[in-house]
Parts: structure tokens; sequence; C-alpha cells
């Protein structure tokens, strides 16, 4: 670690984290289905209890069934994600594996043994166990994917904000001095709750395409709209949710990670009065400083201020990336010089000034692996428009649930106000009961529409993780250790090798789940 690790290959850096990338997108093409569907699962299961009746039986158990499917892949996909931090980021795993192990120990031992523990009871004790502890062990399931998730986003924002830690001089190692400032950090709490929450749109979305396939085939349609009148709920309380959470979030990332912040708005040059972009040339009026400081005239400082430096709200100066590189060199020389001096048997005073000038240049260490002050800059491209789509899609699924509210609970005189709004824009022909593909609720170009906001919920999610890693760059841990001084040694056609290998792997295991799905979903729900 000290000595600027120059003889990584490039191509190790980019293939490493290109494979890392691969992983955790195919990953989450399976976590946030899981968490969603649990809720669902959960909530018609609780019906089936209250009513004891055979077709909310039937309804719990249709979901449980696809939940199954998608959960089994998503532990699958888990597993190999954490095997690569010890294989291609051997580096990262040793200055921090006593700190970041820890969150994924507990998640292992703890969450996922209770998920594989309830899950078998949820799918195979309906005539084995009371309805009241089936019902428990329903929730239990959601609940131990959740404190799954719990643990694992604890990790992450860990890496985005490092906090609860301190470096040991003769170990080489950050370690951990606080668990709970670790597990109970504001980046974490927000974290959580944002992609959490995010998570149950998806599930909803997923029932309201299924939910709508079988309205437009016309079969299944008690199903069908009880379900969806659950999808609609929860997934209008989710998309609330997340808009209120991701605000939090904006908030705690304008604190600790500005130039992220600076990436996701292309402000290059800061101020007060900033207003948020909605695309560039059209803003809202003071939003950005009311994101960022929660109030109209706050100060957000743009790239150029981050990089050049600048005078914080509170008055003290922001040191530039070139001071902090040039601080960060001194701690990785003053490193190199207490080790050296050990091995010697120096005198302790010298011991005791190599780590005064480490321990005063410490919060710049990872600067000192940086070349050029640009390095640190993110991709302003990526981030600004990955910041738009996922912002623009949750508005929009907050029209689509909320529309969805008022055509299946038929709520009297909104009702009335949308069908004949629909009614004037074309969308619905009053006079013609055919135009509904259920007297009851929802028209056909409603169905077509929820299958079709399916695919646009996970690029909704996918955006908001490229928001939240591409944001972070080039930092593996933020202003700790950057990616090229993380990765492990490896030939880069070694790593380009099992890339290639995980693409055909993940791509065919999600072949295999579509197909499974979709099978199930055709067969229908059955007692």
């Amino acid at each position: 670690m000290t000595n600027l690790l120059l003889n990584i290959d490039a191509g190790t850096i980019d293939w490493s984290r290109a494979q890392f990338a691969l992983t955790a997108i195919y990953h989450w093409l399976f976590v946030p289905l899981t968490l969603g569907l649990a809720v669902i699962m959960g909530i018609a299961e609780t019906f089936y209890y209250k009513k004891r009746t055979a077709f909310w039986k039937k309804t719990a158990q249709f979901w449980q069934r696809l939940f199954g499917v998608n959960f089994a892949m998503g532990v699958a996909t888990g597993i190999i994600l954490e095997f690569e931090f010890g294989t291609n980021w051997s580096n990262y795993s040793w200055f921090v594996g006593d700190i970041f192990g820890a969150p994924l120990a507990v998640e292992g031992i703890v969450a996922f043994f209770m998920e594989s523990t309830f899950v078998a009871v949820m799918f195979f004790g309906w005539k084995k166990v009371s309805a009241g502890f089936h019902l428990a062990s329903t929730w239990l399931t959601g609940l131990g994917a959740t404190i799954s998730a719990w643990w694992i986003l604890v990790a992450n924002a860990w890496m985005q904000y490092p906090v609860g830690c301190e470096f040991n001089p003769d170990t080489m190692r950050n370690e951990m001095t606080s668990f709970l400032d670790v597990a109970l950090s504001p980046f974490a709490i927000d974290k959580f709750c944002h992609t959490v929450i995010s998570s149950w749109i998806i599930g909803a979305i997923f029932v309201c395409a299924v939910c709508g396939w079988y309205l437009l085939k016309k079969r299944e349609t008690e199903l069908a709209i009880e379900s969806l009148k659950i999808a609609a709920v929860v997934g209008f309380v989710a998309a609330m949710g997340a808009g209120a959470t991701g605000h939090k979030s904006g908030q705690t990332v304008a604190q600790v990670q500005p130039m992220k912040l600076a990436a996701m708005e292309a402000l290059y040059d800061g101020g007060n009065e900033m207003g948020l972009k909605i695309v560039e040339g059209v803003e809202v009026p003071y939003g950005l400083s009311m994101m960022a400081t929660n109030t109209l005239d706050g100060f957000v400082p743009g790239i150029n201020d981050l990089l050049n430096g600048y005078q914080k709200a509170d008055g003290t100066w922001e040191l530039s990336v070139n001071e902090k590189i040039a601080r960060g060199r001194l701690a990785i020389q003053a490193l190199a010089d207490y080790r050296k001096a050990k091995v010697e048997g120096a005198d302790e005073s010298i011991l005791n000034t190599h780590l005064s000038i480490l321990n005063t240049n410490m919060p710049y260490f990872g600067y000192g692996y940086v070349k050029d002050a640009n390095d640190v800059v993110p991709s302003v491209f990526i981030n600004f428009w990955a910041f738009r789509v996922m912002v623009g899609l949750g508005c929009l699924f907050i029209a689509f649930f909320g529309l969805l509210i008022l055509l299946v609970f038929r709520v009297p005189l909104l009702s009335v106000i949308i069908r004949r709004l629909l009614s004037a824009l074309g969308l619905l022909d009053e006079r013609n009961s055919d135009g509904w593909q259920m007297a009851d609720s929802v028209p056909s170009w409603l169905c077509w529409a929820s299958i079709l906001l399916l695919p646009l919920a996970y690029i909704c999610s996918e955006s908001g993780w490229l928001v939240a890693e591409f944001g972070r760059q080039p930092w593996t841990i933020q202003d700790m250790l950057p990616t090229w001084a993380a990765v492990s040694d490896l030939q880069s056609s070694s790593v380009m090798i099992t890339f290639i290998l995980f693409l055909i792997l993940f791509t065919t295991m999600l072949a295999v789940e579509i197909n499974i799905l979709l099978k199930q979903i055709k067969k229908g729900p059955s007692l």
C-alpha cells in the first residue's frame, strides 16, 4: 500500500470493474423483485388468515411461487458477488476487511439463516403448521430478505461514507472502532430506506404487469383485480416514500459526497440560490439549494469549487484537490518511514514523529494515489442523465399508481371525474362496456401500460445504482482508497475470461428465470 501500486495493469483494473459491475447489475435484477413480492405475498396471506377463503389461499400461494423462483436466483448471484471481493479486490479486502466483512458476516449468519429457515416453512408448511405460524413464517421470510439487504447496504454505505474506523499502521489495516457507527450511520439509514422502498415499486409493478396480462386474456379476473388493489396501494405508498427518502439521501450526499452531487447536476461553478436542473436550460428555481441545504439561499459547491478549494458555510476552507494529493502523499511517505524505522529499532520519539505526520494527513490518505486532480471528477454525463431517468420515472410511477387506485377502488366522486376525463381524451368509451376488459375496473390501455412499465421500473432502479456507484468514482472507499489501489494483481486476460464466463452464466440464469416465471404465470394459480 505504500508504493502507490503503479505496477497494476490498467486492463486488470478495467476488467475487474466491469466484472463486478456485471455481477452487481444482474444481482440487482433479482433482489428488488424479492423484496417487493415479499410485501405483496405477505398482504395476500394476511387476507387469507383473516377471511379463510380458498381464493385468498390460492392468491397467496401464487405470488409465493413467483417469489421462490426469483429468490433462488438472487441467492446464487449474491454469493458470487461477495466472492469477488477476495478474488478481484484483494487489496481492498486486506485494507478494510475488518470493517467491511463485519456487516457481511452478520448478513450471512443471521439474516440468510432466517430467510432459509422460514422460506422452507412458507413453501412446505401449509398443511403442517397452524395458519398463524405459517403467516408469521411468510412475513419473517420477507423480513429476513430485508435484513439481508440492510447489512449489504450498510457495507455499501460505509464505502460511500467511511465512519467508525481507525487506521492501524502496524497491521496496515483499517480497524473498526464502533460497530454502531458503521451500522447506523446517516448514510446507511438513508440508503436502506430509499433502496428498500424503491424495491417495493418493482414488486408492485411486476404484480400489475401479471394482472394486466390476465385481464387482457380475460382470465383469473378476481385474482387480478384483488391483487391490483394490493399492488396499487403498495406501489403508490412506495413511490411517494421513494421521493421523500430520495430527497433525504440527496441532502446526505450534499454533505459527505459533494462531488457526486455536482456531477449529478452538471454543476461546474457553484453558488447560492442554485436551481435544480430538469434538463439543461430548464430548472426549478432554488431547488438545488433547498435539496442540498434545506434553505433557499444555501451555497452548493460546483466541480471547479471542489477542485480548486472554497470557503464553506461555517467559514472553514475546503482544500483544493492538489493540496489533498500533497497531503495524501505525506501520509503515505510517513507510513513508509514509520514502518522502516520500526524495523530498524528506532527510538520512540522518531516513531512518534512519523505517526504524528501520518495521523495529521490520514484524512487525505487516498488522495496520495491520485496522479491528476481531474481524476477525482466522476462521469458527469452518466450521473446527470441517470439521475434524471430515475427521478422522471419515479414521477411517472406516482401518477400511474394514483390513477390505478382511483380505478380499482372506484372512489365515487374522483372515479366519475377520472372516467369523464378519460372519455374526453378518447381513452374510454363509457357508452360501450367493451372498452373495458372488466366492467369492474381497468381499461385495456392501462393493462398494456402495466406491462410496459415493468422494464422501465428496472431501468429506474438500475439508474439509481449508476448514480450511487459512478458518482463515487474514482473511489472504492470515498477519499480513502481509489479503485486502482484496491484491485488484485491479476492478469487482465484472466479477468476478461471470467467476465465472459459470468456474462454467459448470468444471462443464462436470467433467461431460465424468465422462462420459469412465464410458465408459472401462464399456468396460473392452483390449489
